[in-house]
């Protein structure tokens, strides 16, 4: 058989069953959720569909919990464990693709002063949790962690610096 086309959705199911050694479809999810999610979303669903081609392509295998709710506990294959190593070693560079639907709004004709105030708040009050979660738990985050959640303090105070001159930009053209 060949292998299968593994997407960044397949790499994030594969690394969060081998942070946790084994998890459900819905352990994945919530991980997801509470750890990547600021970064890299991904839909409930797809976890889900995500988990039944690893699990078809033999990168993970299941076993049904006997106890509760008889649910399938997955893990990595050597063959998983591998497809995850070589993801991890390739140095190669995809472009970002921010998605920010104000910047969406302002290119369509959105009005900046109405944007701007609310996409400032939004992007100040995100900083503002990356900042305290890098106070209490940053000394127990892997060094991989610690870099992701600082990109993620460098993008929301570059956001908050964009939206705050997006916000004062009529004024500064106008002398005000």
């Amino acid at each position: 058989m060949a292998e299968p086309r593994l997407t960044t959705s397949s790499f994030l199911v594969l690394g969060v069953i081998d942070k946790l050694g084994e998890a459900s479809a819905y352990d994945v999810k919530v991980e997801a959720g509470r750890t990547v999610a600021p970064f890299w979303s991904v839909p409930h669903a797809q976890v889900y569909a995500q988990c039944d081609r690893l699990l078809a392509a033999g990168m993970l295998s299941q076993v049904r919990q006997e106890s509760g709710r008889n649910r399938r506990v997955l893990t990595l294959t050597d063959q998983g464990r591998r497809a995850l190593g070589q993801w991890l070693a390739d140095p190669g560079f995809v472009p970002v693709e921010a998605r920010e639907r104000g910047i969406l709004k302002l290119w369509f004709g959105g009005r900046p002063e109405l944007l701007a105030p609310t996409q400032l708040a939004e992007h100040e009050g995100t900083l503002e949790k990356y900042e305290q979660l890098a106070s209490e738990v940053g000394e127990l985050l892997t060094p991989g962690q610690r870099e992701a959640l600082e990109f993620g303090i460098r993008y929301e105070r570059m956001m908050v610096d964009f939206w705050d001159w997006v916000r004062h930009r009529d004024e500064r053209a106008t002398g005000h």
